[in-house]
């Protein structure tokens, strides 16, 4: 019974290792497709679609305007322009939080998680919602893998095309227009901080009618935009592609 048994497990092995390398594969050259094309759907858009419909429209970054990406950092990830996909002091923050007086260099996410846009761009594009080590494992590799492959730029666009902003609401230009009627590009301050401000649970947290959720944190983003606004790093990042090759 040993006997018949090794030939079995030699080729499930084979299997296995065969199944990996084909995953491994498919999945870099989606990333590098990635890099130029937007995600022609996602697993949270398909799963949303049946109960909620799905509205979307993607834009180019220079598309999006000034006020929504400076509002996306000032709440989602204040480091984003300086870590390689990990903010690891955000990390450890999460589990000692410092009692140190705030300064222009602690820069410190408004929602005090240790999630970065690159690891949200991550989840949201190549995998689905929801924790657990089944999905982070997959989240470190993709969000490792975009950093090396793709730009901040890129990243920061891709996040706000695909992140969802209502039900069956996804990317800014669909939220813009569901709860503003107009333009991503035309987004007022308040404007883009007030949908930023239904992260992370969109479908609670409603930006029009506003909820007391969106209510009481927007101004709070506000702040940090001003807070954040001057650094040459932020606006390295937000800055139009046209006016970085200036």
């Amino acid at each position: 019974m040993a006997f018949k048994a090794r030939p079995f497990l030699k080729k499930l092995w084979q299997w296995t290792k065969r199944a990996f390398v084909i995953m491994f594969l498919s999945s870099l050259v989606y990333i590098i497709l990635c890099r130029w094309l937007m995600p022609p759907i996602t697993i949270t858009q398909i799963s949303n679609s049946f109960s909620y419909g799905l509205k979307r429209d993607y834009i180019s970054f220079d598309e999006m305007g000034y006020n929504i990406k400076l509002a996306a950092l000032a709440s989602e990830d204040q480091t984003f322009p300086d870590h390689n996909g990990f903010d690891w002091d955000a990390i450890k923050k999460s589990f000692n939080p410092p009692k140190k007086k705030r300064n222009k260099k602690t820069k410190i996410p408004l929602g005090g998680g240790a999630s970065t846009i690159s690891q949200q761009t991550a989840k949201n594009v190549f995998l689905w919602q929801g924790g657990g080590i089944i999905r982070k494992i997959p989240e470190f590799y993709f969000t490792q893998m975009i950093e090396w492959t793709w730009n901040k730029k890129r990243i920061l666009e891709v996040y706000l095309n695909v992140i969802e902003m209502g039900p069956g609401i996804f990317g800014i230009e669909a939220a813009a227009q569901n709860y503003f009627h107009k333009p991503a590009k035309d987004l007022s301050r308040t404007e883009a901080a007030m949908i930023i401000a239904c992260l992370p649970n969109p479908k609670k947290f409603s930006v029009n009618p506003i909820s007391k959720r969106v209510a009481w944190r927007y101004p709070q983003i506000l702040r940090e935009m001003n807070f954040i606004e001057d650094d040459d790093e932020v606006q390295e990042v937000i800055k139009t592609t046209s006016e970085s090759k200036k």
